[in-house]
């Protein structure tokens, strides 16, 4: 089958967490740039991406890279792409476009003048005003940066954090594919206590009890190519057979998560039965004082709230410090906390391993990485499941 360059686009500081997942589905030459990483496949790989990839946001195709000074050469560039080997008749085209620091920056104008290149190429040299868009939805992007165009086409769709087990989140809810991230950030496996105080929705948790079974996130969604001639049924099928027959449905693990709000337990309850893990974690209604995580050498894994709303600020302080008198008690456990409020150290009352910046939306966070002992069984290669 065709073989394509293939990007798996990721938020920023999380570029080397999505080439840990890849080399670990067996792409050794995955490269990173800028909030992506690139490899090579076809159909088969493109299908396995997209359900397994936990900590990505889409997977596309790079279908052209060109210099491009003016609106003829973006034409031409885009024109010359192969869009017959790609597109069903009839597809329906949508063009999104971008441009920093270049000669051609108007964002429409971009859009319309590579939608009509990509009919243009379509038409076989037919004139065509317009083209019927009945058949399958191609979501094209255009990025111009420094006066360089590159062209990508999304097999997606909507984005890979759309797990489709959150019905309703808390009033802040954390991405899917961020909470995995956090869990593949830390040094948890299985075989360790994992625990979430501060759990929201769930989303951390339920995060974790599918890296311990080894579910693909992606196991029960639909994707963009799937409708696609050129990326076949079958494909898609074999990928998800293959994930299902990874599954460790009965691995053994703790699991537990915790919040002082009673109805957003509930719903985080719900939200893991949709999962399908919800016979994985221990929910329960508590406030943080009170919460205690059973056995040694666990991971605490949680995004507290951070002070952002007016009036919040001396409750979020006085979280952050009772966060402290908890982990203080916990002297064999490691503790990860996502925040973008910038006194979290001074209030917690201890300063971290190691922080890692990320991007929780549009907001810039520290990721708080707090190392306990490992387990004995782990001290001999301590450090070996930490991404730098």
């Amino acid at each position: 089958m065709t073989r394509y360059t293939l990007v798996a686009t990721a938020s920023f500081g999380l570029e080397a967490v999505v080439r840990a997942e890849l080399s670990a589905l067996g792409f050794g030459e995955a490269r990173t740039e800028d909030r992506r990483v690139i490899f090579e496949g076809g159909p088969q790989e493109v299908a396995r991406c997209n359900i397994r990839l936990r900590a990505a946001d889409r997977v596309m195709l790079r279908l052209s890279e060109f210099p491009v000074g003016d609106f003829d050469a973006l034409y031409e560039g885009v024109r010359a792409v192969r869009w017959t080997d790609l597109m069903a008749p009839s597809p329906a085209v949508v063009v999104e476009a971008r441009s920093t620091r270049s000669k051609i920056s108007s964002v429409p104008a971009i859009q319309s003048v590579s939608k009509k290149a990509i009919v243009d190429a379509l038409s076989r040299g037919k004139s065509l005003s317009r083209m019927e868009e009945s058949g399958p939805r191609y979501t094209v992007e255009v990025a111009i940066a420094h006066d360089r165009a590159s062209v990508l086409l999304d097999t997606t769709g909507p984005g890979l954090h759309k797990r489709g087990y959150r019905a309703a989140g808390g009033e802040a809810p954390m991405r899917e594919n961020l909470a995995a991230a956090l869990v593949l950030l830390s040094r948890w496996d299985p075989s360790r206590p994992f625990a979430d105080p501060l759990c929201g929705s769930g989303t951390i948790p339920i995060e974790a009890a599918l890296i311990a079974g080894n579910i693909a996130p992606g196991i029960s969604r639909r994707f963009a190519a799937e409708e696609w001639p050129a990326f076949p049924r079958a494909v898609w099928k074999a990928a998800r057979e293959e994930a299902r027959s990874a599954e460790r449905r009965d691995a053994a693990c703790l699991i537990e998560a915790s919040d002082r709000d009673a109805k957003i337990v509930e719903t985080a309850r719900r939200n893991a039965e949709r999962a399908g893990v919800g016979s994985r974690i221990g929910f329960r209604c508590a406030k943080l004082d009170s919460f205690g995580p059973s056995g040694d050498f666990g991971c605490m894994v949680c995004n507290p709230p951070y002070g952002e709303r007016l009036g919040e600020a001396r409750e979020v302080e006085d979280l952050y410090r009772a966060m402290g008198r908890l982990f203080g008690r916990l002297d064999t456990w490691s503790l990860f906390v996502l925040t973008a409020h910038e006194g979290f150290q001074k209030l917690f009352g201890a300063p971290a391993t190691k922080n890692r910046k990320l991007y929780n939306g549009n907001l810039r966070c520290w990721f708080y990485q707090y190392y306990g002992p490992l387990p004995p069984s782990h001290r001999c290669a301590e450090g070996a499941a930490v991404l730098t």
